[in-house]
Parts: C-alpha cells; structure tokens; sequence
C-alpha cells in the first residue's frame, strides 16, 4: 500500500511541503482549485479541488483511502494558505494529529481570534465587525467624533493583505470597507485601533506543552494607507529583551486559541504599550519565510519537522537541538501565568528576502535579471511578473513583481546583497499606457491621498530643469537639487537617484530630445521607469 500526504494547496509556498514529504518518504496528494499552479507537476497526484470546500475535500481523501487502503493518507498539511482550519477538518475526520478543528478556526477567523485574545487578556486591537451596508453607520458615528482615526479595515478571512489598509479619516471610509467585505470569503470584516510600531513575524512548533521559536524576522512594512511588506530579514535585529516579550505574549496568544500540537505564526507589533498581536495563524508562514530565510540562516528544514508533527512523529533534530529561553512578559501582565515551556531554534546566519516593485503599466521588457547571477550571496532569484504583465504598484503582498533572497554570516552583507540585487532589476514598460501616464502624474484618488507615493521625495526647480538633447547622457544635465541628493535618496527598489539616472543611459542611449520637465518631474515621480517611459513616448 503507497502511503500518502495530503497537501492544501499547489502554489510556490506549497513546493517544500511537496519536496519535504517525499524526502520523509511519502507519496503527495494535492489538491488546489487551479490546475496550472505552479507545483501541480510535483505532486504524485493532483486533484483539481477548491480548498475552500472542505467536504469536497473530505470527499478526496476518502476515495482516496477506498482505493488503496485504510491507512493511506498519513497527513494532512498546509503552509502558506488560508486554509489551515480545513486542513485540521479533514484530518480530524481521518482521526490524524493536528490541532483541534475550532482551534484552526479561531486562528482563521480573525474575529473568533480577537475574541479569543479579548477573554484571555491577551494584548491586541480594540474592535467592532462590520458587513456589507455598514459604511454610512461609520461615516455618520465619524462625523459625530465617535471614531478615533487612525483605524485599520481587513477582511476576517484573507491573507497577503488583501483588502487590508489603514483608514486615516471619514473621507476613506466607504471604499475601504467596500473592498475588505469584497475580500471576504463570508462578506464580514474588522475595523480595529491602529498598532503604531515595528513589525515582527514569528513561526513555531507546538508540541506536547512546549513551544520551539522557529524563526523571528524584522518585517519591513511601508506605503500607507496600505501595508506593503517590500522585504523581511532573518533573524531580527531587535533587542533580546524586547525579542523575549514579543514571544512570551505570542505564546499567550496561542494558548488563547487553543492550539496544541502542530504550527503556529504570528504577526506581532511592539508598540508604546509593549506587544500586541495582529494575528495568528495555525500555519507555518508564508513570504519564503518558513521554507526560505529560515531554512538557510539556521540549517533546519522546519517544513520537514512540521510534518513529522502531522505524521504524529517526534520532531527529532528539533528536540535534539533546541535550547531554553526565558518568559518574559511586561510589567502590565505580571503575574499572569506561563502557558507554555519555551525553546528556540537559533538562526546562526543572516537571510534577507527583498521584492521588487513597479508602477502600473505593462511590462515591455525586464531588464537585469541576468546580472544577478553575479551576486555571491544570493541563494533565490524569483521573479514573479514578465513581458506581456500587466503590473500596478502594490496594494497588497501579491502584487509584488519579485523576490530575491541573500544568505550571509553578516548580518550587514546579507542585507546589502539582497537591496543590491532588486535594484539592479529595471522593469521597462510600454508606452502609451493611461495608467503609467497617471502615476507619473502623480493622480491619486480621494480615498488615498499621498498614494501611490513619489519614488523620491524632492522639491524640483522649475527653472533648472534643463532639456536632456537627443542622444546626450542624462546625468550630464542633472538639475542641482537632483545632484544634491544623488545618493542620500532611494526609490521602492532601493535604487538611489544616481543609479536611476545611470540605468536610464546605459538602456536608452539613442533617445531623442527629452523636455527637461517633463523628463525630470517623470525621474522624481517615477525613478528610472518614468524617465524610460518619457523617452519610448517620443520614440514611438
């Protein structure tokens, strides 16, 4: 009888469940509604099934044991999804080890989880659900002073930070909850307190009363009103005390929602008031994080131990190797009990992961990739989006057009490399494009002023905006306030003013008369991809 693992999901973040379990010795049953994903060909079968439909999905395992037996399927697995709770619902069915079923959906319904937290007296946001129609009852409470901006929207049931943002006044209200009750599954969403300070992302183990910390990464997050996460670097370089207090309450945090035996991640903050936990999810993380940055900066294969946890075997090189740390919470929850014996998993080395951006238009061509491959210390190259996308500047972490990912044994160099790299990455776009040509006139709506952000924040002189004459180098006609700032400022992609001017003329020698103000303005709104634009513009 072949023994299977049944896996949630067939997109990239799947691909070291797949490879993992095949290397514990098992044959992979995956399932994903969409049939072209990309780690469909890895899977010893593929079942084209809505993970969303978790009695299809009971239905799957099911013909599959009739098939080849009662003990067929050995697991049932997910990373990076949304859909931890359906996978715990079928392995209960199964009568498999997992966490509890209403545990996964209190770790996947972030009111249940608020819930949860608020009866524990765990630290996170105040909040109120809200539904489709409930816009104007918000709008009219804000005209009355009844609501305290700045407040954050997001859906109960997404991840990636779809449809997630923060709503600054009245005036951005109505469409932000229009599109995080459109993002919802189940059409509900959370309108919370608005947590000002560093982000963190934390994976772990929970196993027979312990939790094993099994990565801590600095999240870097930017461009209001949205939360975009251009990058994270692990291990964090937070101070250990503030580390211990971060992990203390996050374990808090899952004994609040009753997990007990498999994986848990956390987005937490450390706030002005100590730790407050965004979320919590029953799932090891995605972002490349979990099969990625952590695996090369500590040299465990966490993906492979989280299965032997679903297989109801010991996680032995994690056991083996783990060592103690201390439960620290801060002084506003002294004396409330330890939930959990903690542990860790030391990351020795530095793993940076960084995105590549864009402004909206189409891709005509990308320009770069090829020069990566000089990079020492990059481990991945991962590019998302090519010649022939359409791209826009992100609102949420899926629209991200690509990755890189360094390892170091400095923590200084790992970072570097990673930064280095995705500046080193042009998109080209095509010209006559409306979209492009609104972003680089920096058209924004109501509903999001100050978005999408310029690439460099300068004032320029009209006056000096000299005219760039066909075939001439642009750098040779720099206005003085761009000169002053040639290396002090940097774009989305980590590309200072004086590589952006650089990358224009090594890619476009043969432009024709360029006007300096349209030409400059473009090189301050959009970076090295607005100036490309300008002069295909009067090209084509």
């Amino acid at each position: 009888m072949n023994h299977y693992i049944m896996i949630l999901g067939a997109g990239l973040m799947q691909a070291p469940a797949i490879n993992s379990s095949k290397e514990l010795g098992y044959k992979t049953l995956v399932a994903d509604a969409n049939p072209n994903a990309p780690c469909v060909n890895l899977a010893d079968i593929f079942a084209p099934v809505d993970l969303k439909d978790r009695d299809a999905l009971v239905k799957l395992a099911d013909d599959l044991i009739k098939k080849e037996g009662e003990k067929a399927i050995c697991a049932v697995f997910t990373a990076g999804t949304d859909f931890s709770a359906n996978a715990a619902y079928v392995s209960e069915h199964l009568g498999l080890k997992s966490h509890s079923y209403e545990a996964c959906l209190n770790a996947s319904d972030k009111v249940r989880m608020r819930k949860c937290f608020a009866k524990e007296n765990v630290p996170s946001p105040d909040f109120c659900q809200i539904q489709e129609g409930d816009a104007a009852g918000l709008i009219q409470k804000a005209k009355e002073g009844k609501i305290e901006f700045p407040k954050v929207i997001k859906p109960v049931d997404n991840m990636g930070g779809r449809g997630c943002r923060l709503v600054r006044n009245s005036d951005e209200l109505e469409s932000a909850v229009k599109t995080a009750v459109d993002s919802s599954r189940t059409k509900r969403a959370i309108f919370e307190d608005y947590m000002e300070g560093a982000e963190f992302s934390i994976d772990s183990v929970v196993y027979n009363g312990t939790l094993t910390i099994t990565g801590f990464a600095d999240r870097h997050i930017y461009y209001p009103p949205y939360f975009i996460e251009t990058g994270h670097t692990m291990p964090s370089a937070v101070s250990p005390k503030i580390k211990n207090e971060l992990i203390s309450v996050f374990a808090l945090g899952i004994k609040a929602l009753g997990l007990t035996h498999g994986v848990a991640k956390a987005d937490i903050k450390y706030t002005k008031n100590g730790p407050m936990i965004g979320e919590i999810a029953a799932r090891l993380s995605g972002g490349y994080m979990s099969g990625w940055t952590y695996p090369y900066s500590s040299d465990l294969n966490l993906t492979k131990q989280a299965l032997c946890l679903a297989l109801g075997k010991e996680p032995e090189e994690l056991l083996k190797n783990r060592h103690p740390i201390q439960f620290t919470l801060p002084s506003r929850l002294a004396g409330t009990g330890q939930p959990f014996e903690l542990f860790e998993y030391d990351s020795l080395k530095t793993s940076a992961e960084r995105a590549w951006l864009s402004i909206p238009g189409v891709i005509k061509s990308v320009e770069g990739l090829e020069s990566l491959k000089n990079f020492a210390s990059l481990k991945d190259i991962l590019p998302r989006k090519f010649a022939g996308d359409t791209v826009n500047f992100p609102r949420n972490n899926v629209q991200k057009c690509g990755n890189v990912i360094s390892l170091d044994k400095d923590y200084n160099e790992a970072v570097q490399a990673a930064e280095d790299a995705v500046a080193s990455v042009t998109l080209r776009l095509e010209a006559g494009n409306k979209e492009t040509q609104d972003f680089i006139n920096g058209v924004c709506t109501k509903d999001e002023k100050g978005f999408p952000p310029p690439a460099f924040d300068i004032q320029l002189d009209e006056a000096e905006l000299k005219d760039v004459p066909a075939g001439k180098k642009a750098f040779d006609y720099i206005p003085s306030r761009i000169e002053s700032n040639l290396d002090s400022l940097k774009d989305w992609n980590h590309c200072s003013l004086r590589l952006a001017i650089q990358k224009f003329d090594e890619l476009c020698p043969e432009h024709p008369l360029l006007d300096g103000k349209t030409f400059w303005r473009a090189c301050a709104r959009a970076s090295v991809q607005g100036m490309l634009y300008v002069a295909d513009c009067l090209a084509k």
